[in-house]
This record gives C-alpha cells, sequence and structure tokens, in this order.
C-alpha cells in the first residue's frame, strides 16, 4: 500500500505542475512533470508486483488522484463546484465499496 501511496502522490505533483510547463516549453516544470508520471508508474508497477491487483490498484490511484488534485486545486483558488464536489463523492464511494469488497478476481 505504501507503493500506491507513492505512486498516487508523484501523480498528483505531476499533474499539478502540468499547466506550469505551458506546452512542455519551461524546462524546470516540464522535468517535474515528467519524473513525477514517471516516479507514479514506476511507483503503480511495484504496487502491482508486491501482489496488488491491477484493476484495484488502478482504481484507487485514480480516485484517490481525482479527489487530491481537487484538494491541491480548492487550496491555490480554483474551488470545485457543486457537481464536482458530488462526483467526487461518488468517486470516494465507488473506491470504499471496491476495497472492501476484496480483491477483483483474475
Amino acid at each position: 500500500m505504501a507503493y500506491l501511496a507513492l505512486a498516487i502522490l508523484s501523480e498528483v505533483v505531476a499533474t499539478t505542475l502540468l499547466p506550469l510547463t505551458q506546452a512542455f516549453t519551461r524546462l524546470a516544470p516540464s522535468v517535474g512533470c515528467i519524473a513525477g508520471y514517471i516516479a507514479a508508474f514506476y511507483f503503480l508497477s511495484l504496487a502491482t508486483a508486491a501482489g496488488m491487483n491491477s484493476a484495484t490498484a488502478y482504481a484507487i490511484w485514480c480516485g484517490v488522484g481525482i479527489v487530491l488534485l481537487a484538494l491541491v486545486q480548492a487550496l491555490i483558488g480554483n474551488v470545485p463546484n457543486v457537481a464536482t464536489v458530488i462526483g467526487m463523492l461518488l468517486i470516494v464511494t465507488g473506491v470504499t465499496v471496491i476495497n472492501l469488497a476484496g480483491s477483483v478476481s483474475h
């Protein structure tokens, strides 16, 4: 689960940097963004190699990443609207159901 947490954090950092790259024309944010995505996929691969089901890992990675990114965006002034918050609550509910139900069978 630690690998998955690192994958999520790496992805959130990379996605937060993405607009700052200005279509990858600014070097420092571009390098940080690319490094973040590489780290995210690396840690996601370690999570699945350690035995976590790929579908479950990906669902958690996406769901938690979306919510964390929205929180980061809210902290810098881009507050989500009510529909977005409801959608994120549905995502959190879905990830919770996936975790409570256990892994998807292969």
